[in-house]
């Protein structure tokens, strides 16, 4: 048990204190008996024995590369037809894996290994040259022969004699440019930008709050994302198991030619050593990633406006207080989302009948109003004959088991619970036909919870056993392979039986835990962030860094989940909010209240003005949310996105691109109302002053409490909505001797139909701005000039 574990086990007895002794007492022994599983179950650590590739012995020429052979290994080169480069050592491909949409992606027969210099290989491509060295280190380079990653020979320690498992651990040493910066790895709440140290690949419940510097959270990628000047890449090493990464930044020779590199080591506790290189601009490397990964999931429209949640409405009668709240103030609401509380005994696919006696019609109420219920389902099944999803799951051997085939047991909010394998497809789709019942009670969508997974432990890692047996697709292995894409497979399985249950809707679905190839089902949220001005800061570095691992649709618990947020932290963050994909205030139980007009008349006032503004700009929404599905291009975007070249940008923290057109610079500390905020190349608009900005550089611009800093680039064309509810063009005029445009992807409903994208540019003409539409004669929209 490390120090982080430590920590976890005293935040969750902290937490479960509210609970009672009795469960407190329970989950000792829950840790315990996980303690003895694992004894038994995994296999003892003996001799290990390190290997390297030895010298280089030969290659074969195959379809996008081939097989370079060394004395003790061997490696796969692959490029594909979309440029992605494929690295498997020692045998291993690209399937099978959980984070590839489908089969692999076909070889690029244009890519051709050939002999380098040295007694080395080289793979010439059109996006990356990889050179690979005689004693096996790997290089990957631009077409043009810039140096943007050099993996060192990785080495082995594998098992004397082999006694369980697939394989022993492995590092990989690798070297980025000096003036490089490192992102990605999943949720971290430090960042964007990760500093130097180390980063655990395991997802994991931090037990209670998080605050920045809590590592690991609940959703953790081996996907990390390196800007430098010669380029950037975005680098995947495919395995599920338990790892660790470290980053440190380079130095700088100051024009002495000695620059120190940037370092990354990757090590990890089993699996094969496979990695995914893309290389490009980083919309072209997304474009990839996504292209591998699969397109994210558009959700419904409704999705994209203000939602909120609550652990502990604790009634019908209180939803419908707070509902009517929103509504007597004229205040825009999408959803409402009922926690635990709604459960009966906290079991999920239940509903406690006392607090809220007829929730279809409570559902069909709101909905008349154009509010959605939303329903967090958890994975833990209560250990409970006679419950229905428990003995359903019984006779569909639905349950994870140990090595000595007993159903594995642990602790969660209903008391002594079972565990589905959703790595078995069975399950998944026993799984998936449960949400039938959510549908039937009026539920419109679905968040996630508790699916990292975790199971309540006094001490020890709260999370199943480490030798508990999973399927894996038939394949068959332990949780130490499983437990990463448990969230994963739980989203794919809720998301597919939605999808048949209704196949005329788009599912809604957002899930705490995950893993790399998660958008396809749905999103994220933060978890349980802290209520405090790190906290707030914490929630822009989430945002940020899941969009640029391929998960854009995410935002934070507004305000915090824990703690009461003074009223100026609730607003700063509710205007933050306002313009994150997922917008949505959340809190716990032992919290204080959320809903806008709790924090007195100056705040009710601002908050109202965000909350029109989202819905505002609903179309300009709508339109990211298809093209993050078509492109790969999150929301919200790092100021640097079209310009990586920008050492100042990358370093910049606080403020986001929203898509192309919006700049957003929040205010994150306490008293400001003004700050200063980096611009991009360009000319920039100040969308309250109308005043013009040339960037790049730095400007100090006001922020009232009334209003966050949005800048709109020069030239942009923003759909919004007009005051009749109709789609009209807001319209920046360019700069003189410039162009700009803009997308539109019109709402099309909920259903699947895919809507064409409407493409604008503006230019000067004869002293006026045009906007003129591709393809067509007219703009065929109300367009309105700002600035």
């Amino acid at each position: 048990m490390d120090a982080g574990d430590v920590v976890r086990s005293a935040k969750w007895m902290a937490s479960l204190r509210a609970v009672g002794s009795a469960q407190g007492l329970r989950t000792v022994r829950s840790a315990w008996r996980r303690h003895r599983v694992d004894a038994v179950g995994l296999p003892r650590q003996g001799t290990e024995r390190a290997r390297v590739p030895g010298p280089a012995e030969g290659a074969e020429p195959g379809p996008g590369g081939g097989v370079v052979r060394f004395a003790r290994s061997s490696l796969r080169v692959r490029v594909t037809v979309g440029g992605a480069v494929f690295l498997g050592w020692d045998g291993a491909g690209p399937e099978p894996s959980y984070a590839l949409a489908g089969a692999a992606p076909e070889a690029d027969e244009r890519a051709v290994l050939e002999p380098d210099t040295d007694g080395g290989w080289r793979v010439v491509a059109e996006r990356a040259l990889v050179v690979v060295s005689r004693h096996g280190m790997v290089e990957v380079r631009t077409p043009g022969g810039a140096l943007l990653r050099r993996d060192l020979p990785p080495r082995w320690w594998e098992p004397a004699a082999r006694s369980g498992g697939r394989g022993g651990r492995w590092v990989q040493r690798s070297q980025v440019p000096a003036d490089a910066r490192f992102f990605g790895l999943g949720g971290r709440s430090a960042g964007p930008r990760l500093r130097d140290g180390w980063y655990r690949l395991w997802n994991t419940d931090p037990g209670g709050a998080f605050e920045p510097g809590d590592d690991p959270l609940y959703i953790t990628m081996p996907v990390l994302l390196t800007v430098a000047d010669a380029g950037t890449h975005l680098v995947f090493h495919d395995t599920t198991w338990d790892g660790r990464v470290a980053l440190w930044e380079g130095e700088e020779g100051a024009g002495s030619g000695h620059d120190r590199p940037g370092r990354c080591e990757v090590r990890m506790d089993g699996g094969p050593l496979r990695s995914w290189v893309l290389v490009g601009s980083p919309a072209r490397v997304l474009h990839g990633w996504a292209g591998l990964t699969g397109g994210a999931a558009v959700p419904p429209a409704w999705a994209l406006g203000y939602q909120h949640a609550r652990w502990g409405f604790g009634s019908e009668r209180e939803v419908r207080r707070v509902v009517a709240g929103y509504r007597e103030r004229g205040l825009p609401l999408s959803a409402v989302h009922l926690d635990i509380d709604h459960f009966r005994g906290h079991r999920s696919f239940t509903v406690d009948r006392r607090r809220f006696p007829d929730l279809p019609g409570l559902a069909a109420d709101l909905r008349g109003q154009g509010v959605r219920l939303v329903s967090i389902v958890d994975p833990a099944v209560k250990e409970e004959p006679g419950m229905a999803v428990y003995d359903g799951g019984v006779e569909a051997d639905a349950f994870v088991r140990d090595v000595r085939g007993r159903v594995v047991r642990g602790e969660v909010w209903p008391g002594p619970c079972v565990f589905p394998d959703f790595t078995d497809p069975e399950v998944r789709r026993w799984w998936g036909g449960l949400y039938a019942e959510r549908l039937v009670q009026g539920f419109s969508g679905v968040w996630h919870d508790m699916n990292e997974p975790v199971s309540f432990a006094a001490f020890g890692d709260p999370t199943l056993p480490r030798s508990a047996r999973h399927s894996l697709e038939g394949r068959g292995g332990d949780h130490r392979e499983a437990h990463n894409v448990y969230g994963l497979t739980m989203a794919r399985a809720g998301y597919e039986g939605l999808r048949e249950l209704r196949p005329d809707e788009r599912p809604f679905l957002f899930s705490r835990s995950g893993w790399a190839g998660m958008q396809r089902y749905g999103g994220t949220w933060s978890g349980d962030v802290a209520t405090g001005w790190p906290g707030l800061r914490a929630s822009l570095a989430l945002v940020l860094g899941l969009g640029l691992c391929g998960v854009p649709y995410s935002g934070p618990d507004v305000g915090g989940f824990t703690g009461f947020p003074s009223p100026e932290l609730f607003l700063r963050w509710f205007q933050l909010g306002a313009y994150l994909p997922l917008f949505r205030t959340h809190a716990a139980i032992t919290a204080g209240r959320r809903e806008p007009w709790e924090f007195g008349p100056e705040v009710l006032e601002h908050a109202g003005a965000a909350l029109r503004e989202r819905t505002r700009l609903l179309p300009y929404f709508v339109t990211l949310a298809h093209l993050a599905q078509r492109t790969g291009a999150p929301y919200v975007r790092p100021v640097w996105w079209r310009s990586p070249e920008d050492r100042a940008l990358r370093d910049c923290e606080d403020a986001f691109l929203l898509g192309d057109a919006l700049l957003v610079a929040p205010v994150l500390e306490a008293g400001a109302d003004r700050r200063a905020v980096r611009l991009p190349r360009g000319l920039w608009y100040d969308t309250a002053t109308g005043r013009a900005h040339e960037g790049p550089g730095q400007v100090l611009l006001d922020a009232p409490l009334s209003r966050v800093p949005v800048l709109a680039r020069a030239g942009a064309v923003v759909p919004v909505a007009g005051a009749d509810g109709a789609v009209e063009l807001e319209v920046w005029p360019p700069a003189p001797g410039r162009t700009g445009g803009g997308v539109l992807v019109p709402d099309a409903g909920d259903g699947w139909k895919r809507p064409d994208a409407v493409r604008f540019v503006t230019r000067w003409r004869d002293g006026v701005v045009a906007v003129e539409r591709e393809g067509a004669a007219e703009v065929g929209f109300r367009v309105r000039l700002r600035g």
